[in-house]
């Protein structure tokens, strides 16, 4: 079993081959250049660098969001791109599950937390015991005061792991409760690794897509339609 996978839903983007539950090859990069730039690039170097052929990769993850409206968009195009001539299945991930995986090896609570600007985050939170993630909530979206009061909930025996590209700006509201803590740098960031082992782990209960059925997962209206929303609200 060879998945391609892919994620793009924020500032860094990164690809990966996963073979029979180990990583071929991966490719990152948070240099905060557009995904329209980087990504396609990466992927053909990844698969030339590793001697995989497109047409050997038995199905295509990607993380679907939340996220950022432009990144979803591009990686979405990209994986559509490259699927359809083959007609390759498609696996769609939560960015919030994939951001889990690469903490299977420790018992913990991760917490899984996204910039949604605004002072509100994508946010979701896994128990993880024995190399068992288990889901607490769905995706969500909020405010800091509440995620925080989600946090303080958790029993303060159980390690809580901050990860996300919100994981620093979010744990100045927690940095008090001696019990939660930053992931490390080298796993901080949501990659392609977590998406592609996810979908490795659960392939025999995960729904596959064609191409054209791939979509992104919002939590919330782009800007420009809540803008929108917003300025026909004040009219009324």
């Amino acid at each position: 079993m060879k998945i391609l996978s892919i994620e793009c839903s924020a500032t860094p983007a990164s690809c990966a081959i996963i073979e029979d539950g180990k990583i071929k090859a991966s490719s990152f990069i948070n240099a905060k250049l557009t995904h329209s730039q980087t990504l396609m690039q990466m992927i053909i170097n990844t698969l030339d660098n590793s001697a995989t052929k497109l047409c050997d990769i038995d199905s295509i993850a990607i993380a679907v969001g939340p996220g950022s409206f432009t990144g979803l968009r591009i990686g979405i195009s990209a994986v559509k791109g490259l699927a359809a001539p083959n007609d390759i299945p498609c696996i769609p991930v939560s960015t919030l599950d994939g951001m889990a995986q690469v903490f299977i090896d420790r018992d913990c609570i991760v917490c899984a937390v996204m910039d949604a600007r605004c002072n509100q985050f994508y946010n979701a939170l896994f128990e993880i015991k024995g190399g068992v993630i288990t889901r607490l909530c769905d995706d969500r979206a909020l405010m800091c005061n509440e995620l925080k009061q989600d946090i303080t909930k958790i029993s303060p025996e159980q390690k809580i792991i901050i990860c996300g590209d919100g994981a620093d700006l979010f744990y100045k509201s927690v940095n008090d409760m001696p019990n939660v803590f930053v992931a490390p740098e080298v796993l901080k960031l949501q990659s392609a690794v977590g998406v592609g082992m996810y979908a490795y782990r659960n392939i025999d209960t995960i729904s596959t897509v064609s191409p054209n059925d791939l979509l992104p997962t919002y939590l919330r209206l782009p800007q420009a339609e809540r803008e929108l929303k917003a300025k026909t609200e004040d009219k009324k």
